[in-house]
């Protein structure tokens, strides 16, 4: 009886105690500190590479590891940080050379930039105001590879209305990147100084074809690119069981925006070949300006406790005459209560940019031109299965962290022309115990 008596006062002055709580308490941003480790591992074939000039191995993969370290200040503040390294071998990019191998588009050469390693952190500031209604963030971000470096800088505002149901949200970045400039091989005896038709690369072995190779050539002057992206997004709570919202961005981009190392062919120029390779007639050409525009729309559908629809759609163009649809359905089916299903499929269809031509069909007398099919048109289709495993009460724990989610998601993709792609990726998220 002592006991049930005791139990009584227990509960009685813990009801007290929440009657009395502070009217100013307010719930923290990030209860505690979290970190995902993230993984993903990509591999793609095809037979268009633009380094030769749109023909060619595609063949690529990539692996990728990045920690996200999130850390809560004090109620209202969050410091992230997110790092990553990504690991590639590309039988295309290694044919920036293909001399020092097979000579052939369609097999890689054993050139050092058939691999490489990029790098990326970003540091992100975030505020919360005192009613949660108003968030902003500012984040730094650097990345660098063998051939290029960027630097950005970005910051978000976000307001919430109408008891949190409605969000309002503006964002900002500027992105100022520089190139290493690299150009394809045959090419380098061309550039001021250099020994054209003498160099020992042509002293080597006859030219065969056009014998009088005087390839169109000057390297760039400007090697910055400088890139700033305006998004504007909009959600609304729509009733118990819908959630729409809509975005728009607006991105303008100045500088050297073509590939220093990408070929191109023109049907009005001879064909010279050295060791069987088509020698480049030129460079990658495009303008040194480039407005970007992109709507999309999402809706989240939620069924029933097992069963939910996610729905998005977007519109994009830009001032190269190249515009494109995307359309994706996401349907999240749970399992139990800790595993959930993500089957998803997205279809993609794009125009051709004004620019764009196939291996050997520019004209000389053009001003731009390129033959990368990332330009070109084309419809795709992408399938993709995830599983994720949640746990909110952390019951699993590594030393002083409990393991809160882990995610694993597979996704196929594919072109109606011969480029294919899979890419798999795992997450697992940790939060350090209070």
């Amino acid at each position: 009886m002592k006991k049930l008596f005791g139990l009584l006062g227990l509960l009685c002055s813990l009801a007290s105690a929440q009657q009395t709580e502070p009217e100013d308490y307010k719930k923290r941003a990030l209860d505690a500190a979290e970190i995902d480790f993230l993984s993903s591992y990509y591999q793609q074939d095809g037979t268009n590479a633009a380094v030769t000039g749109g023909i060619g191995t595609e063949s690529l993969t990539d692996g990728t590891a990045t920690i996200v370290v999130s850390v809560p200040l004090n109620e209202d503040d969050i410091l992230g940080v997110d790092a990553g390294i990504s690991a590639y071998t590309s039988a295309s990019s290694s044919n920036i050379n293909p001399f020092d191998g097979p000579a052939d588009p369609f097999q890689a050469s054993s050139g050092a930039s058939g691999s490489d390693l990029w790098s990326n952190a970003v540091i992100t500031y975030t505020h919360n105001s005192d009613d949660r209604n108003r968030l902003w963030s500012a984040h730094l971000s650097v990345s660098a590879e063998y051939d290029y470096f960027s630097l950005g800088l970005g910051a978000s505002h976000s307001w919430l209305f109408n008891d949190k149901n409605t969000e309002f949200s503006l964002k900002g970045n500027v992105y100022v990147d520089s190139w290493n400039t690299i150009y394809p091989y045959e090419l380098r005896p061309f550039a001021p100084g250099g020994n054209g038709l003498n160099d020992i690369l042509f002293r080597a072995d006859p030219i065969t074809g056009n014998p009088a190779y005087n390839p169109t050539f000057e390297p760039f002057d400007k090697t910055g690119r400088n890139s700033y992206a305006l998004g504007l997004s909009f959600s609304q709570i729509l009733s118990k069981n819908l959630q729409g919202s809509m975005a728009l961005d607006l991105v303008y981009q100045q500088g050297l925006l073509s590939t220093p190392f990408q070929r191109v062919y023109f049907a009005d120029v001879e064909d010279s070949f050295l060791r069987g390779f088509h020698l480049a007639d030129a460079i990658e050409q495009l303008p040194d300006g480039r407005f970007k525009f992109a709507i999309g729309t999402r809706l989240h559908y939620y069924i029933n406790e097992y069963l939910s629809l996610r729905g998005f759609y977007r519109y994009y163009s830009d001032d190269w005459g190249l515009a494109s649809h995307t359309a994706s359905l996401e349907i999240p089916f749970k399992l139990s209560r800790n595993f959930t299903l993500y089957p998803s499929y997205r279809f993609y269809s794009q125009t051709a940019a004004d620019y764009f031509a196939p291996y050997n069909q520019h004209l000389s007398t053009a001003d731009y031109y390129t033959s990368d099919y990332d330009l070109s048109g084309f419809r795709a289709n992408q399938y993709g299965m995830g599983v994720s495993y949640t746990d909110i009460f952390t019951r699993l724990h590594i030393f002083q962290f409990g393991l809160k989610r882990i995610d694993l998601k597979f996704y196929n993709y594919s072109r109606n022309s011969p480029f294919s792609s899979f890419i798999v990726t795992a997450g697992v998220n940790f939060v350090l115990d209070r």
